[in-house]
């Protein structure tokens, strides 16, 4: 018989308790169970698999290369049966069902929040469930079952099979700053005037500060020296606007603040572009929120939703 066959989720619970505490007893006492049927269960385990799981030494247990595989199938096992378990709480409650976002960098100032509002508008009773984080991150999570969609920088790469990716736009990337900064007020606008004031930039490694510090190579000048360093589009623009810091961000969310009437773009070009993909799960596409967030999204990528 398939080893598979014999698997319940009670196993995967020892599994994963395992991988947790790397200890034989404290899994036991944890899971209710005694020491010597809990290594019992895992020795006609690896005999089933052929492979062995953990590695045993004198601290306990370490999963090996074969082992951790397994763990991870076993986390997204679990991920899925909590989402289903929130989904049929929800449903009970008059919802149709969840679905869970996570967004980086600067789709959070502007593709993600107008995205909501079209699924709440195209499923009311839908519940929504948005996760901020670095990409690796949400893209990590995303593998694990542990959310439904990701939008954000178009660079992940290594996707499982069951993950999608679509690029939503690409457009430029501007130089902002409060609308009444006090640069507006020259006559004509440098690059030795904007890198003379301090600066609020997106992290190293951040695909908008990458291509920041690439335009700047280009023209053979360098990251100003006072600058402050964000991963959060929220902080960032905070400090632009109650100080005379100046910042870049794509053409989408600039193009808002300006119409706001709370940053202005600095007429310097940068000459590099900046894209935004959404990235998801293949399982999970039949389910009415997820359905309605991915077509929301698409909406807004085409249509650039300016107002």
């Amino acid at each position: 018989m398939d080893w598979t066959h014999r698997l319940r989720l009670r196993n995967l619970q020892m599994l994963l308790s395992l991988a947790q505490t790397g200890n034989m007893s404290l899994s036991a006492e944890a899971l209710h169970t005694t020491q010597p049927g809990l290594s019992k269960w895992l020795k006609e385990l690896e005999d089933d698999i052929g492979l062995p799981l953990f590695t045993r030494h004198a601290r306990g247990l370490r999963p090996t290369t074969y082992g951790q595989v397994l763990i991870e199938h076993a986390r997204r096992v679990e991920a899925h049966l909590d989402t289903a378990r929130e989904d049929m709480r929800l449903m009970r409650e008059g919802s149709s069902g969840i679905v869970t976002i996570g967004f980086a960098g600067v789709s959070s100032v502007d593709t993600v929040p107008m995205a909501v509002l079209r699924i709440v508008d195209k499923v009311p009773n839908a519940h929504v469930r948005l996760i901020e984080n670095n990409l690796d991150n949400l893209i990590n999570a995303l593998h694990a079952g542990e959310m439904d969609i990701v939008v954000g920088p178009g660079e992940a790469s290594s996707l499982l099979p069951q993950v999608r990716s679509e690029t939503l736009y690409a457009e430029p990337i501007h130089v902002v700053a409060r609308h009444d900064h006090p640069i507006f007020g020259l006559p004509e606008i440098t690059w030795d005037d904007v890198l003379a004031y301090p600066w609020a930039l997106w992290a190293k490694g951040t695909p908008v500060r990458r291509a920041f510090d690439k335009a700047l190579a280009e023209i053979g000048r360098y990251p100003p020296v006072h600058h402050v360093e964000s991963n959060s589009a929220t902080l960032n623009v905070t400090l632009l606007l109650h100080s005379d810091m100046i910042g870049v961000t794509s053409r989408r969310p600039a193009s808002r603040w300006e119409r706001l009437n709370l940053l202005s773009i600095i007429p310097l070009s940068l000459g590099v572009l900046g894209s935004i993909s959404m990235y998801w799960r293949e399982d999970s596409v039949n389910r009415v929120a997820v359905r309605a967030a991915l077509e929301s999204i698409r909406e807004v990528g085409r249509d650039g939703l300016l107002d």
